[in-house]
C-alpha cells in the first residue's frame, strides 16, 4: 500500500519544535533548528478565486516517492482527480509530479502555486509538512491531503482526508480465516511508523478472530526508518516476504501493506503457492501479475474520495479539516475475489455484509485500544 500517513500521533512526532534558550546575559540563542517551511511563500498578484467558469479550473497533483503509476496509492489517488476534472470538463490530462525525496515536496507544490493552480492534490503522509506549510502561505488556495493527519488548528483551506484502515483490514481479515487450511495467517507491513499500517494490521487480526478464535497471526514490518524501502522497493518486499515465509511456514495467506514494496510481497505468496491480499485497491486488477493468488484487497476508496472533495471544492460546499471516510460514508470495503471466488465460503458473504453494516451503525469493534498495549489507538481515529 502507498501509505504515507500516520495520522496524529505521527505528525506529533515530526512536528518540529524550536525551542529558544537564555543565555546568561539574558538575551535568546540563536536557533539551529531547519525551518520546515523554508521555500513555502504566497503566491503573487491579487486574491485568487475559484473560475467561474469550470473547464478553467487548474487542479495539480503532487505525489509521494515513486511513481505516478504505482498500481496503488499514488496512481489511484491521481485518478480520482483526473475523474473530477473529466467531469468539470477540463481538457486534457492534469498535471502531476514525483518527488524524488522528501525535500522536492515544498519546491513541487510550489510550482502549482507559482502558476496559479486552483487545487492543489498532494499524497501521503510524507507531504504533510509541506501542505501544511503552503495551505498557511496561500490561504486562498485550495488544498487536498491524503492521509496526513488534519493541522491543529485545522486550515479553512486544507480538506485532509483520512480513512479507516482497521475496518477494511477487519474484512479482509474475515476473508483470511475463511480460506486458511493451517490456522495460521500473516501480514508485512511497511514501516511501524506508518499508523494507517498499523491499524490494517490490527482490524484484520481481530477481523479473523472473529471467524476462527484460534486464529494465529503472524505479522512483522519491512522496517523501522527507511521510507523507501518501506514503500518503493519490491525487490526488497519480495526478499523479506520469503524469508518471513522461511520462518512462519504454516502461513497460508500473507496480507501485504506496504505500497509498492508490497506488490513484492504479493509476488513472494504467489511463488510460495498461498493465497494474498493486496491493500488499499483492488490489486488484482491493479497489479495483474499476481491476480492468480491475491483473494481479495483491503480497500480504501481513493478515487472516490479525491473526486468528491474536488467536486464540493467546486461547488462551494467544501470544509476545510478533517475529511474522515468510513463504513459510514462507504470509504473503505473490500475487493471482489476475481477467479478466486470459488476458494471462498459461500456463507461469508452474509457474515461479511453484516460486519459491515454493524461498522456503519458504530457498534462493531474493529480494533484494540491503547489500553491494551497498541501503539495507535485506531478506534480514535476520526
Amino acid at each position: 500500500m502507498r501509505i504515507r500517513s500516520v495520522g496524529p500521533t505521527a505528525i506529533a512526532m515530526l512536528a518540529i519544535v524550536v525551542s529558544a534558550c537564555t543565555s546568561s546575559g539574558g538575551s535568546p540563542a540563536a536557533s539551529t533548528a531547519p525551518d520546515p517551511c523554508a521555500g513555502a511563500s504566497a503566491h503573487a498578484g491579487a486574491k485568487h478565486t475559484i473560475p467561474t467558469d469550470k473547464t478553467k479550473i487548474k487542479i495539480g497533483v503532487a505525489t509521494d516517492v515513486g511513481t505516478v503509476n504505482d498500481k496503488n496509492f499514488n496512481e489511484y489517488t491521481y485518478l480520482g482527480a483526473k475523474s473530477a476534472a473529466a467531469a468539470l470538463g477540463i481538457p486534457g490530462d492534469i498535471p502531476y509530479v514525483v518527488p524524488k525525496t522528501a525535500a522536492d515536496n515544498i519546491p513541487d507544490i510550489q510550482g502549482f502555486v507559482d502558476q496559479g493552480f486552483d487545487i492543489i492534490v498532494t499524497s501521503g503522509f510524507a507531504n504533510g509538512t509541506a501542505t501544511t506549510c503552503e495551505a498557511k502561505v496561500n490561504p486562498d488556495v485550495w488544498f487536498i491531503g491524503i492521509d496526513q493527519g488534519s493541522p491543529t488548528p485545522a486550515l479553512a483551506n486544507y480538506m485532509a482526508v483520512s480513512y479507516q484502515e482497521d475496518q477494511a483490514g477487519y474484512l479482509a481479515g474475515m476473508v483470511a480465516a475463511s480460506v486458511s487450511k493451517s490456522g495460521t495467517i500473516g501480514a508485512i507491513g511497511g514501516i511501524t511508523l506508518c499508523g494507517p499500517c498499523v491499524r490494517y494490521l490490527q482490524g484484520y487480526g481481530l477481523g479473523a478472530k472473529s471467524i476462527n478464535p484460534n486464529i494465529k497471526f503472524v505479522s512483522a514490518y519491512v522496517t523501522e526508518s527507511d521510507f523507501t524501502k518501506a514503500f518503493n522497493d519490491p525487490v526488497t518486499g519480495k526478499s523479506f516476504a520469503k524469508q518471513f515465509l522461511t520462518q512462519n511456514p504454516t502461513v497460508d495467506v500473507l496480507f501485504q501493506v506496504a505500497g509498492k514494496t508490497g506488490n513484492g510481497v504479493l509476488d513472494a505468496a504467489c511463488e510460495a503457492n498461498i493465497y494474498a491480499i493486496g491493500v488499499d485497491v483492488d490489486q488484482a486488477l491493479s497489479y495483474p501479475s499476481a491476480a492468480k493468488c491475491i483473494l481479495t484487497s483491503a480497500e480504501k476508496k481513493l478515487a472516490t474520495s479525491v473526486a468528491f472533495d474536488i467536486n464540493a471544492i467546486v461547488a462551494g460546499t467544501a470544509k476545510g479539516g478533517d475529511d474522515h471516510w468510513d463504513a459510514k460514508r462507504n470509504g473503505v470495503g473490500y475487493s471482489d475475489y476475481h477467479d478466486l471466488a470459488s476458494k471462498v465460503p459461500t456463507d461469508l458473504k452474509a457474515k461479511l455484509d453484516a460486519a459491515f453494516a454493524q461498522m456503519q451503525a458504530g457498534t462493531l469493534k474493529t480494533c484494540p485500544s491503547k489500553a491494551t498495549g497498541d501503539t495507535v489507538d485506531c478506534g480514535s481515529v476520526k
